[in-house]
């Protein structure tokens, strides 16, 4: 895939994705990408976290793709790796996709999973 750095891309943006991504940071007028993480939460233990990243920390794992910058925390990374971040409308609703092949298990309203 272009514009990925490193040897091993542990995540994948989709080309919708990143359309989301850009037009937020730009509406926001600040920004260096999106950061992504999980937090222990919900039924069945963790759940994902999104916010938009002011910088870039020596320690974050940083993943370019369609223009766009991912950071990821060391601590969450194990738990993302592989993982494919979407953006989909489906009727009337839209929201990030997170095709994870890490995911065991997920309980029944889809907000929190296990590995």
């Amino acid at each position: 895939m272009m514009g990925e750095m490193g040897t091993t891309m542990a995540i994948t943006i989709t080309e919708s994705a990143a359309r989301h991504i850009a037009s937020n940071l730009s509406k926001r007028g600040k920004g260096v990408g999106l950061r992504l993480g999980v937090r222990t939460s919900g039924c069945s233990g963790l759940a994902y976290k999104l916010e938009y990243a002011d910088e870039i920390r020596p320690e974050d794992s940083r993943f370019d793709s369609h223009g766009v910058t991912v950071v990821i925390d060391p601590k969450s990374l194990p738990y993302l790796k592989g993982m494919e971040l979407d953006f989909a409308r489906e009727g009337l609703n839209e929201g990030f996709k997170f095709n994870n092949p890490n995911v065991k298990d997920a309980c029944g309203c889809g907000e929190s999973f296990n590995v």
